[in-house]
């Protein structure tokens, strides 16, 4: 079984480590996974020539997850609402299947802190890495999701087009600009890329109580800027997007195997080595 994880750049990649440790502990030794560079103008041909060669499925990083998308000829419900892939499968019959794992990452690091029923999540972002994550943090079945951006206009269009597949889980779904956020929320998850550039998000320490959790999708070794400011405003649960990144892994090695790997053991071993 053949696998790869296709990007540019890619040789950053931690996806092979981690698989590599996930087929190992399911036993499976035909198991390969590696990256693998694309032309910026070349990802479709790469992956055709990738299947062609006998690849079994492939891991999408940027930029490539929209095109991913545009390539699949099936999609899950959580790719389509997502309007990204992350994950391909070659099917029995040829075709790709496009899944969108990194929601599923999210609610799963989530939920080994905090049980997400009824609570209320603040979610600061309306770009492709907030998209992605809606629909499933609405299956976990909290009571509202409010998403915060710079650009309010932004985040009220994505509320709108996310709105029916909320309430299908019985969840308020809502828009609003940064300035406009003025309650504390039970969870506060930051999908923009403000930790990247060494920036903190622009809401009030008001949104955060004491017993609140927050995520941030970034990691690395020294603490992000927006945990930094959760810590400040009293915040004792504050956690990075490591799991994250595992989580989503072996959700796509679930669906490539039909086995689902331990996520503590590897996270242990990636956060160790950061």
């Amino acid at each position: 079984m053949r696998y790869v994880v296709i990007g540019h750049p890619v040789a950053h990649s931690k996806s092979p480590a981690i698989h590599a440790a996930f087929a190992a502990e399911c036993g499976l030794q035909d198991f390969s996974y590696e990256r693998l560079l694309a032309p910026l103008d070349g990802f479709t041909d790469s992956v055709r020539q990738f299947v062609a060669a006998g690849g079994a499925g492939c891991n999408i990083t940027v930029p490539f997850k929209e095109e991913a998308w545009r390539l699949a000829d099936q999609r899950t419900p959580r790719a389509a609402a997502a309007g990204a892939v992350n994950t391909l499968m070659v099917q029995a019959d040829g075709s790709l299947l496009g899944d969108n794992t990194d929601g599923a990452g999210l609610v799963s690091d989530l939920q080994r802190h905090l049980d997400l029923t009824g609570k209320r999540i603040l979610l600061l972002g309306a770009g492709g890495a907030a998209r992605g994550v809606v629909l499933p943090l609405a299956q976990a079945r909290p009571s509202l999701i409010v998403i915060a951006n710079r650009t309010a206009d932004k985040a009220r269009q994505l509320a709108t087009e996310l709105a029916d597949a909320a309430s299908a889980f019985g969840v308020a779904l809502g828009g609003c600009g940064f300035d406009d956020v003025d309650a504390a929320f039970d969870v506060v998850i930051n999908a923009t890329s403000a930790s990247l550039g060494g920036e903190r998000v622009p809401i009030p320490d008001a949104v955060f109580h004491g017993e609140t959790l927050a995520y941030d999708m970034m990691y690395g070794r020294d603490e992000t800027p927006f945990l930094a400011h959760a810590r400040e405003a009293g915040v004792r649960l504050r956690v990075d997007g490591l799991g994250m990144l595992v989580g989503q892994a072996a959700e796509a090695f679930s669906l490539w195997t039909g086995r689902k790997p331990s996520v503590e053991p590897v996270l242990a071993q990636l956060r160790a080595q950061l």
